[in-house]
């Protein structure tokens, strides 16, 4: 399975801006946009103006960044949002939010994205009793998701939850921290998402 093996800090000093993709450091004064907020590399401190091709492409990277997916996927994501009714960007979004990981995230039992991806991936979640170690999965209306049984006892939800549940959940998720379960009260919709993505310039990007 393809996935960014770099270092993630990069990505948000590439991107300007903050993707919080390593949980409580991003919130930290460790984390590296603190001491260097300019893009990496030799010319990095460079201020270069973007054309508006560049300014759609940098919004396409931020948006594939935060969610943790390479281009082919994310591809994929915008041809099954154009065949879906109503705004294209609108969907898109949607349908990101909706990956098992990211509801993982969501729901606080993950401090990042990215470690939620491991652990969907190492088997410990269940959707609707049964395993599910596909991150990608995408998850419905009515679903209970839950930390498996066998990982319930592990001091590692037990330090994430402590450090995450005093976060606030998005009001398309219901999440009971003492049977670590949490269940999709409905589809999240474009107001429920509070990521800075202008997704109108990634339609205009793939619709040239």
């Amino acid at each position: 399975m393809a996935r960014y093996t770099e270092a993630s800090c990069r990505l948000c000093r590439r991107e300007d801006m903050k993707l919080y993709l390593k949980g409580d450091k991003c919130y930290s004064s460790k984390c590296p946009m603190e001491k260097r907020a300019f893009a990496p590399g030799q010319h990095g401190q460079r201020r270069t103006k973007l054309s508006e091709y560049g300014i759609q492409l940098r919004e396409k990277q931020k948006a594939k960044r935060i969610y943790g997916i390479l281009e082919k996927q994310f591809r994929s994501y915008f041809e099954m949002a154009a065949k879906k009714r109503g705004i294209t960007g609108d969907n898109l979004l949607q349908l990101l939010e909706s990956r098992l990981d990211n509801t993982v995230y969501r729901l606080g039992f993950a401090s990042s994205r990215k470690e939620a991806r491991q652990l969907v991936l190492h088997g410990h979640f269940t959707v609707n009793g049964k395993k599910v170690n596909i991150p990608s999965y995408l998850i419905s209306e009515g679903d209970l998701i839950q930390v498996a049984e066998k990982s319930k006892k592990s001091d590692k939800f037990k330090a994430v939850v402590e450090s995450t549940s005093s976060k606030v959940t998005p009001k398309w998720l219901e999440v009971d921290f003492d049977k670590l379960e949490g269940k999709v009260v409905a589809l999240p919709t474009r107001e429920d998402i509070d990521l800075n993505i202008e997704d109108h310039l990634i339609v205009e990007l793939y619709s040239r």
